[in-house]
């Protein structure tokens, strides 16, 4: 007589279970092949069966099929080996590639000294040229203007960055400092952290320095060379 359990365990490595039957005081042991019905047996699923006695070995299943309206586990294929952290994020072949630390990007700057030192040069060739009278003082309160509005234009081009606005062209910013407000962009760059890390905008930066610096020091020697 066909009984009605429940399978209670199911072990897929070694396809061997157990089903729980009212009717029969032991859990009844059955193997894979004792199961005819679609898909693979699982943990909870409603089956019917007969069962034998084979000597002191307890019960056991024979012709286990799903009972009716029964759901039954898909059969599935099995999963592939796991990928190594760096496969799950990039496309096989393409090798993770590693963000720049801290240090090495303190490396690629300028160190400070040097533009602090640059900074120092620049303030020491517009006393040299005031005592000379080869500017008049008025020219100092230009020079500072300069450097404040260039210090506020790198301030507005990282808000615009930040809220994705409109930005302020780099030709605006060369121009600043070409004009003398090159320190004011120096001061930006360290205390905003702004325009540090691209290098074709980095280059013209300082080849302004460069202009700006030889043309004062050419307008203070000039009249030796009369």
């Amino acid at each position: 007589m066909r009984k009605q359990g429940t399978v209670v365990r199911w072990d897929g490595e070694k396809a061997f279970g157990f089903i729980r039957c009212p009717q029969i005081t032991a859990d009844v042991f059955f193997h894979l092949r004792d199961f005819s019905g679609p898909g693979k047996p699982a943990e909870g699923l409603q089956v019917m069966f007969e069962d034998i006695h084979v000597g002191g070995k307890g019960p056991r299943a024979l012709s286990v099929e799903p009972a009716r309206n029964a759901i039954v586990a898909p059969a599935q294929p099995p999963a592939p080996p796991p990928l190594p952290p760096e496969a799950e994020l990039l496309p096989r072949g393409k090798p993770a590639a590693r963000a720049p630390s801290p240090r090495q990007k303190r490396r690629e700057e300028m160190p400070l000294w040097i533009g602090l030192g640059l900074i120092a040069f620049w303030l020491l060739l517009w006393l040299v040229g005031i005592g000379m009278g080869r500017f008049p003082w008025v020219v100092l309160t230009a020079v500072v203007l300069v450097n404040l509005a260039t210090f506020y234009m790198y301030w507005r081009d990282k808000h615009a960055a930040i809220n994705e606005t409109q930005r302020t062209p780099e030709d605006w910013l060369h121009a600043l400092a070409v004009a003398g407000g090159w320190p004011g962009a120096w001061f930006a760059q360290q205390i905003l952290r702004h325009k540090t890390s691209k290098q074709p905008f980095r280059l013209i930066y300082w080849v302004t320095v460069a202009v700006n610096m030889l043309a004062l020091l050419a307008w203070i020697v000039w009249p030796a060379f009369q």
